[in-house]
């Protein structure tokens, strides 16, 4: 539920695509972050397409993380079954903290549309640095669902009970 009477609070949001076949032409998953995230009037402060290699993900991540201007990163892509899809265990060894329901809830919406094959995706969040992280597949109908159906909501100061907006100034507690 969105409270009318709260004031919108607009956040900044990179976006990474971990892929070794999209470039920033071809990434429809990424280009349709940046679209939705400034839609929501948040702002998209980074997007960049960058190979499903270990190394190049912890250290992206871990650099994003760290700057001030950046609350939220999305990544899209690497979080199947297959040998080359290593975002969740990269980002999971550089957490502190990883946030097991938003993969539950992705998965449950997952299943209501794909069935079984919901299981297929390890689609996480975590915090880097005291910074989300939401990785999400590499699919652009998953990136939507995980989209307009959680952080379209849980990156809005105002939906009620609670969001992940209004923890962000006590992540450091």
């Amino acid at each position: 539920m969105i409270d009318e009477k709260t004031e919108f609070k607009s956040i900044n949001i990179a976006v990474l695509t971990i892929s070794d076949t999209r470039n920033k032409d071809t990434d429809k998953s990424g280009n349709y972050l940046c679209n939705s995230i400034i839609e929501k009037k948040h702002y998209c402060t980074f997007h960049e397409v960058i190979k499903d290699d270990p190394d190049l993900i912890s250290n992206t991540i871990l650099e994003l993380s760290k700057k001030d201007k950046i609350d939220v990163i999305l990544t899209t892509g690497g979080t199947g079954l297959t040998g080359r899809d290593n975002t969740i265990d990269t980002v999971k060894s550089i957490a502190e903290l990883e946030i097991n329901g938003f993969g539950e809830l992705f998965r449950q919406i997952s299943f209501k549309k794909i069935g079984t094959s919901a299981i297929q995706s390890r689609c996480s969040a975590f915090l880097v640095n005291k910074t989300y992280v939401f990785c999400l597949p590499g699919s652009s109908s998953a990136v939507k669902d995980a989209w307009s159906e959680i952080l379209f909501y849980q990156l809005d100061i105002r939906h009620k009970p609670c969001n992940f907006i209004e923890l962000i100034p006590r992540l450091d507690e």
